[in-house]
């Protein structure tokens, strides 16, 4: 029996007491864990502690690389063109991805777009898409490479589980510990599994605002700057868009209708704030991948990201052109007087789609694809007594008090437009 090199105790202890770690037992830390010689009990003791205490940045650097050693990592270098990621923190109506890697893909770009699914109340990619009949998220690595190396360039699929097995056992003990908040355990988690994926540039979507995972602008910041010095300490150009998500994106919160809304922007229209924020991130990763003067807007309005789009879609065993799932039932909110609408809180509108159906309360449960709330007024926007402001949408009935009790107090009628700044706030780079 091999004797262990470090005592979990002895590192716990070090981090508990506003030490640093050293790189060994940091290192060995993450090994211990994945294979189940350090206990739940312990890794979680250590994740409280890095909580409270903290992490230095070559700390984080090496807690990132241990988190890939634990598994494989991926190469597009055989590819013969660049390779430009982008991840979302995620909020409402956050649908960017469906729309921005058809779009990127359009430049001879390749796109390697490992997605997750939803829980609670924010959405998850692969859901939006599997609503779409025959499309499927689940691809070998040899066919995510032939669809990059074909002339479709652009792949959303589910992340093999040989990325970063350790973050996948910590994640879920952060989860039920009170840690999930803690910026060094974030940024490891996001950024293990995007550098382990082998992409040439990434571009991160970091929100904050009310239906944000990162509320406080300074904390998404915070959260912002350590991923890109990870992303840029490990060879991959990284840069972050600090973006506004006081507000639902977009008109739609769900899973179809949030795919009908992504292929109007496709089409060259759909509501201005989700195509602003996806020409800003096209142009970002396309930047970064060596074409700074690309045309995105044209590439939308001609029809090339709807054709990309297809093929994306076909690619995946799914028939873009099939209907979407429709629900059967309705329940429609209007305006109680005249006026403008002078506020309106994401959480609030994404937890209420998830109590609909749109959402998941834990990993193992389905999504109900026509779930879900249609906006037809935002902040603003100038209404009338009557006049609808909002959609709910179910397959059942008793889903819609529930969510209603979930939106009392989210939004006002008031006289007067509230003040509203651009989507994208910043730009960080290393």
């Amino acid at each position: 029996m091999s004797v262990e090199p470090f005592d979990a105790v002895d590192v716990i202890r070090a981090k508990r007491d506003g030490g640093a770690v050293s790189e060994p037992a940091l290192r060995w830390m993450v090994d211990a864990y994945t294979r189940g010689y350090v206990s739940d009990a312990q890794m979680a003791s250590f994740a409280m502690a890095v909580f409270q205490r903290g992490m230095e940045r070559d700390e984080i650097r090496v807690l990132t690389d241990a988190m890939i050693a634990t598994g494989e990592r991926m190469s597009f270098a055989s590819l013969g063109k660049k390779t430009v990621d982008k991840h979302s923190t995620g909020g409402v109506g956050d649908k960017i991805t469906l729309p921005l890697a058809p779009l990127v893909a359009v430049f001879g770009v390749a796109v390697p777009q490992l997605s997750g699914r939803g829980l609670g109340h924010t959405g998850g990619t692969l859901d939006k898409l599997e609503s779409i009949p025959g499309w499927r998220a689940s691809l070998t690595n040899d066919e995510m490479f032939a669809q990059m190396q074909s002339d479709v360039g652009a792949v959303i699929c589910a992340a093999g589980s040989g990325l970063a097995p350790a973050d996948k056992k910590l994640y879920a003990l952060r989860d039920v510990t009170g840690t999930v908040e803690a910026i060094p355990l974030i940024a490891s988690s996001i950024m293990s599994k995007k550098i382990a994926e082998g992409t040439d540039a990434l571009v991160l979507d970091v929100k904050f605002g009310s239906g944000a995972f990162m509320q406080d602008i300074d904390r998404a910041r915070e959260l912002a700057r350590t991923m890109v010095a990870l992303g840029t300490d490990s060879g991959v150009a990284t840069t972050a868009l600090l973006t506004d998500m006081n507000v639902p994106l977009g008109l739609a919160i769900g899973n179809a209708n949030e795919v009908r809304e992504s292929v109007e922007v496709l089409a060259g229209g759909g509501p201005a704030d989700v195509r602003e924020l996806t020409i800003a991130l096209a142009r970002e990763m396309l930047t970064l991948a060596g074409q700074p003067d690309a045309d995105v807007e044209a590439a939308l309005d001609d029809g090339r990201a709807m054709d990309s789009w297809k093929a994306m879609i076909r690619a995946q065993g799914g028939d873009p052109d099939a209907e979407l799932p429709t629900a059967r039932e309705t329940h429609v909110v209007t305006a109680p007087a005249d006026g403008v609408v002078s506020r309106m809180d994401a959480l609030p509108f994404g937890i209420a789609a998830w109590r609909l159906g749109a959402g998941r309360a834990r990993a193992e449960d389905s999504v109900i694809f026509e779930a879900g709330i249609d906006l037809h007024a935002k902040p603003g926007d100038r209404v009338t007594q009557g006049q609808p402001l909002f959609t709910l949408s179910a397959a059942d009935e008793a889903r819609f008090p529930r969510a209603l009790e979930a939106l009392e107090g989210s939004w006002e009628i008031g006289d007067s437009a509230p003040e509203s700044g651009p989507i994208v706030r910043e730009r960080i780079t290393a």
